[in-house]
């Protein structure tokens, strides 16, 4: 089985792939289109060459690297970015079993804003993560998980998504030893710091409220979106 995570950047996405490591049947990837997207756009990110020379730059070539880890285990978790997956014909996600993480805009824009300044749409993702969600939708059953709703309950909504998968839930995705992964990618260093600290799901700090006034368009623009997929999320 591959399970296919489709984000929002600045989310709960890196700790909910500590989590899916940490079951004795899963193989891990972190972000394996990240090097074909900073390829193809040329986005000024922390290591930016170091990540395009680190992965596969086609579609194709991604493709047959999570097919054949795939090949390997019984259970693989891909973590993506939804702004990533452009460019490109999606049918492919059909065999594979979609989840969908969202966060609070006002949330995520905040922390965006912080690393990359005046972020626009297709820097967060959020429109093309719910163009996304509206296409799968039709073919299959996908998971939506809010993480504010994760933060609130891991156990009870970590239960759910298991259960939605086909999955047995292993008390072992709730609780690591701070270190990081083998499976992390050579951005690591730059962005997964609380993440190698962290010990499991930790509450982030409520950082909402400096949200930066010239955004409220972005919000405005995102938050209708957000809150389609939030009324199929899982409930803690």
């Amino acid at each position: 089985m591959i399970i296919n995570l489709i984000s929002s950047p600045r989310n709960i996405s890196t700790a909910l792939m500590y989590s899916f490591a940490h079951r004795s049947d899963t193989k891990v990837m972190d972000e394996p289109f990240y090097g074909y997207y900073l390829n193809l756009i040329g986005a000024d990110h922390p290591g930016k060459e170091e990540i395009i020379a680190s992965q596969p730059k086609t579609v194709s070539e991604v493709r047959n690297w999570i097919q054949h880890t795939a090949s390997q285990h019984e259970v693989v978790f891909v973590k993506n970015m939804a702004h990533h997956l452009i460019n490109m014909n999606i049918d492919f996600l059909e065999d594979y079993r979609n989840v969908f993480l969202i966060r609070d805009p006002r949330q995520l824009i905040t922390s965006f804003s912080k690393v990359i300044p005046n972020p626009q749409m297709t820097d967060i993702g959020v429109a093309r993560q719910y163009e996304l969600f509206e296409k799968l939708r039709k073919t299959q059953s996908c998971p939506v998980i809010d993480s504010n709703e994760v933060l609130k309950n891991p156990d009870k909504v970590l239960r759910q998504l298991c259960e939605s998968l086909g999955l047995t839930f292993e008390p072992s995705m709730l609780r690591w030893k701070a270190d990081a992964l083998p499976e992390d990618g050579v951005w690591a260093k730059y962005w997964y710091k609380n993440v190698h600290a962290s010990t499991g799901f930790q509450k982030k700090n409520p950082d909402w409220v400096q949200f930066p006034p010239e955004c409220e368009a972005l919000y405005s623009a995102a938050l209708p979106l957000y809150e389609k997929m939030a009324q199929d999320a899982l409930k803690a």
